[in-house]
């Protein structure tokens, strides 16, 4: 027997357990967006849609300032301890969503969510860093994240389904806040902090995984999150920039893409809930080959241009797959050129995971929080300009103005990836 044959695989039961997490947190996020257009939830809060699009930007900008903070937690007291409150306090306020009775009081429950979210990816991050070989961190990474686009990609067709056939939509929040408690459970179970520490992992598996990693001498916490070195790093601010803009084009189809299938295709219900689940499935494959993608071409071209080049290109094919929606009349190919945003998207964020495993040093998670602040305050930024923009310049109702907005953020965040360097480190 080899020495891999040896190894124990507890390595695959860790990611598995952390993608079931990523799988909750886009299901319980993405299901409101299903919600949020039934005529019944903005008017049993009272709300109109300028507060709809409110309640669904609080949530970014909550999930948008918790990133560091959430983030250096985790890489200070540990992701064994912080995840598994991340992801309860998420379940707890997805069950409080259903519960609430008016627009402050939901207000209230998706800012608190949206922070409670905001841990999850940077804690990610950080445990794939130390439960994976650098060679495949790419492909781990891309994994996890499929694991997001996963609850995301079914939370819009489950969601109708229930909706319609089933329960109402309070129950249909209670449902998934309940199913999300026991996935905390089941990770605080599996998960240890490094493959020393878990009694499974044999000194092979540990090997290993140790194995082709430079960084396997970065010991001790962590200090404060490193604010001064991510200010004064330049290639830094153009991943969040690059972030920002991405955000700003991607959200859209996690938020207002149910609404438009309503309001200007014409779908209905049901029909709408399979468009956008579709959609989302389309940015599944493209996480999938994403990973290995990033990989071949650091090993082909080296770290800096092997994570800046599959970005460039996938966010050049969004700009003018977004630009094409102008001319399409058919739903069905609406949704192709969508389906199209949403692959190459999620074909370059295995890169951009990679991108901050590779310059955060052991700040990993806390590094990764500033980036996906930044990213997030774009996502922010779509549901309460979308609506502004509609009122003041969308005369005849085809949400052109808004696709040129979506067009114009992967453009800035396309020349913003020529320029990050992955061999540059933060902290």
């Amino acid at each position: 027997m080899t020495d891999t044959q040896n190894a124990t695989q507890v390595r695959y039961r860790v990611i598995g357990v952390t993608t079931l997490a990523a799988v909750m947190l886009y299901l319980d996020r993405v299901c409101i967006a299903e919600i949020a257009k039934l005529d019944s939830f903005a008017t049993s809060m009272g709300m109109s849609s300028a507060q709809v699009g409110t309640m669904l930007s609080a949530f970014f900008f909550a999930y948008a300032l918790g990133q560091v903070p959430a983030g250096w937690l985790s890489d200070r007291f540990g992701a064994r301890r912080l995840l598994p409150i991340y992801i309860v306090g998420w379940s707890l306020c997805t069950i409080c969503t259903g519960l609430a009775t008016g627009f402050v009081m939901l207000m209230a429950v998706r800012l608190i969510f949206g922070f409670m979210q905001a841990g999850c990816y940077p804690t990610a991050g950080s445990l794939i860093k130390r439960w994976s070989p650098l060679s495949r961190r790419g492909t781990v990474s891309s994994i996890v994240s499929v694991g997001g686009r996963v609850g995301g990609a079914i939370a819009p067709l489950l969601t109708a389904w229930l909706l319609e056939d089933v329960i109402g939509w309070r129950w249909v929040l209670v449902l998934y806040g309940i199913s999300g408690l026991f996935v905390a459970a089941l990770f605080w179970r599996t998960f240890r902090e490094t493959p020393a520490d878990h009694p499974d992992c044999n000194e092979t598996e540990q090997a290993l995984i140790a194995g082709d990693s430079p960084e396997t001498g970065e010991t001790g916490p962590p200090p404060f999150p490193p604010l001064l070195p991510l200010i004064k790093s330049g290639t830094m601010w153009l991943m969040c920039l690059l972030q920002y803009g991405i955000n700003i084009g991607w959200v859209f189809l996690i938020t207002w893409l149910p609404k438009y299938l309503k309001e200007v295709k014409g779908v209905e219900q049901t029909q709408g809930g399979l468009m956008s689940t579709i959609v989302l499935f389309a940015g599944i494959v493209g996480m999938l080959l994403g990973g290995q993608l990033t990989d071949y071409c650091c090993r082909k071209l080296g770290r800096r241009l092997g994570r800046s080049l599959p970005i460039i290109a996938c966010y050049a094919v969004a700009v003018v797959a977004y630009l094409s929606c102008l001319k399409l009349e058919s739903a069905w190919a609406f949704i192709a050129a969508a389906s199209t945003v949403a692959f190459v998207t999620d074909l370059s964020v295995p890169a951009i995971w990679a991108y901050m495993q590779d310059v955060g040093g052991k700040n990993t998670a806390a590094v990764f929080g500033w980036g996906n602040m930044w990213g997030n305050f774009g996502a922010a930024t779509t549901p309460l300009l979308v609506p502004i923009v509609l009122n003041k310049w969308d005369a005849n109702g085809d949400w052109h103005e808004a696709f040129y907005i979506f067009a114009a953020g992967y453009f800035v965040a396309g020349l913003a990836a020529v320029g990050i360097n992955a061999d540059k480190k933060v902290a």
